[in-house]
């Protein structure tokens, strides 16, 4: 706002009644996103790594004459972001469900003042990524053995709802805290100093690949849906509204983009968080594959599909003494995203067939090749394990959905099962030992162990 107003006085010394979107003024934009956030990467960091926004307002500016420059903030988490909104020091940003309610919550009573929920940059069905992870050596085998420990999260971050909602439905009391960002956690997991760690994907993952903890709990056991999502400040909106158009088309253009070719999307999303090979498809890859694994489905600039979720989070802030006197579906401002579907992207393409049905858990198997650029699907578990074998060495990376809530995970991490002529793969050990219990002569076996009796 400050920014807008200060443009504006500036053009009114050189040219009498010139409005903001004069020619020959200039307007900044403030983008704040989080690039260890793999949901958000469409309105983040791969937008910005491909410049679609910047293109578009390339555009907007040969026809307005006037100059726009875009700023990224990266942040750890999308509580500071909320601040930065609240102060009037960021115009646009991107965030997860809990960080979006305590948004909404924060600026209700500011009015025109205020945020507005814009677009959805992704959603998961049941909540699944969203973590507890344990030091590798732990004694914990389920969340009851948290019991009277300390436990790292972000306080307000989807991570911290899923911890806190998780303990609420195991009724596991005495669990203390610590408010800490995702980084500091997981130096603080590797120093001992808490006995586990709760984060938003991709934190735990990465340390799981790493061999630095592992899996205790997946969100997806709940199966509450949740949701990442798209903030504006309304002064802004209400100044720039063809700013904020070009951007949600620009965000579209990015979740085209990733269908089109997920994995070359995923690679420049590590490359520009500088994380190791292996650990970024995972995240973003089911819509284009056809596949619909239950953990994370990247969602263009539409409306959420997570409602039920709303209602379980508002309960949560309501418990942290924050109450919303608005519904989540009141907070969002439809008439941006009906506006940017005008202007197809490149990477547009018709999307017939994609939502045709809804596959069951256990269609998500992929190996991603070593240095062949290419992904290569499997039709089962045991599929995987065989296709494995006869790759021999020349696979960089697998993952496979776990047999009860279809979340992908790293094949050799996960927990697999020998039923019969069938290896089912499972995230969690407390997962499998439900599956032994109910199937007679299922037996638990290490990957090598799997990978060894699969053969070829």
């Amino acid at each position: 706002m400050k920014r807008a107003i200060a443009a504006l006085l500036a053009a009114t010394t050189t040219t009498a009644g010139c409005s903001a979107s004069a020619a020959g003024t200039e307007v900044e934009i403030v983008i704040g996103y989080q690039s260890k956030t793999i949901n958000t990467v469409t309105a983040g960091t791969l937008l910005r790594k491909l410049g679609f926004f910047e293109k578009r307002l390339a555009d907007l500016s040969a026809r307005t004459g006037t100059k726009y420059t875009v700023t990224w903030q990266d942040y750890a988490t999308g509580a500071p972001i909320t601040a930065e909104m609240i102060a009037g020091k960021v115009d646009i940003g991107s965030m997860g469900d809990f960080p979006l309610l305590i948004n909404g919550s924060r600026t209700q009573d500011k009015g025109d003042e205020g945020t507005r929920m814009v677009s959805v940059t992704g959603y998961s069905a049941t909540g699944g990524l969203n973590m507890v992870v344990v030091p590798p050596d732990s004694p914990a085998k389920t969340l009851a053995d948290l019991k009277g420990t300390t436990v790292s999260a972000s306080v307000g971050s989807a991570g911290h709802g899923t911890l806190v909602r998780a303990l609420q439905r195991a009724g596991v009391e005495d669990v203390t805290v610590e408010n800490q960002q995702p980084s500091i956690g997981a130096s603080a997991l590797q120093a001992g100093s808490v006995s586990a760690l709760a984060q938003f994907v991709a934190w735990p993952g990465m340390l799981v690949h790493g061999k630095q903890a592992r899996l205790l709990y997946d969100g997806s056991a709940l199966g509450i849906p949740t949701l990442h999502g798209v903030v504006v400040r309304k002064p802004f909106a209400t100044e720039h509204p063809d700013l904020l158009t070009e951007f949600l088309r620009a965000q579209l253009d990015a979740t085209e983009y990733l269908h089109a070719d997920p994995l070359a999307a995923a690679e420049r999303g590590r490359r520009d968080r500088a994380r190791p090979r292996g650990r970024v498809p995972l995240q973003r890859t089911e819509r284009h594959l056809h596949v619909r694994p239950r953990h994370q489905t990247p969602s263009a600039p539409g409306p959420p599909r997570g409602r039920p979720a709303a209602g379980a989070h508002r309960r949560h802030q309501a418990a942290r003494r924050r109450r919303l006197h608005r519904r989540h579906r009141g907070e969002r401002d439809r008439r941006p995203r009906r506006r940017r579907h005008h202007q197809p992207g490149p990477h547009h393409r018709p999307r017939r067939g994609l939502r045709r049905r809804r596959r069951r858990p256990g269609h998500g198997e992929r190996a991603v090749a070593r240095g062949r650029g290419r992904d290569a699907p499997a039709a089962t578990p045991t599929c995987l394990l065989k296709n494995i074998n006869a790759a021999g060495g020349e696979v960089r990376a697998a993952y496979v959905p776990d047999a009860e809530t279809g979340t992908r995970w790293f094949a050799d991490h996960a927990v697999w099962v020998r039923d019969g002529a069938d290896f089912l793969a499972f995230t969690t050990a407390d997962g499998a030992r439900r599956h032994t219990a109910a199937h007679p002569g299922a037996q638990v076996l290490d990957y090598a162990a799997a990978l060894k009796a699969a053969g070829r």
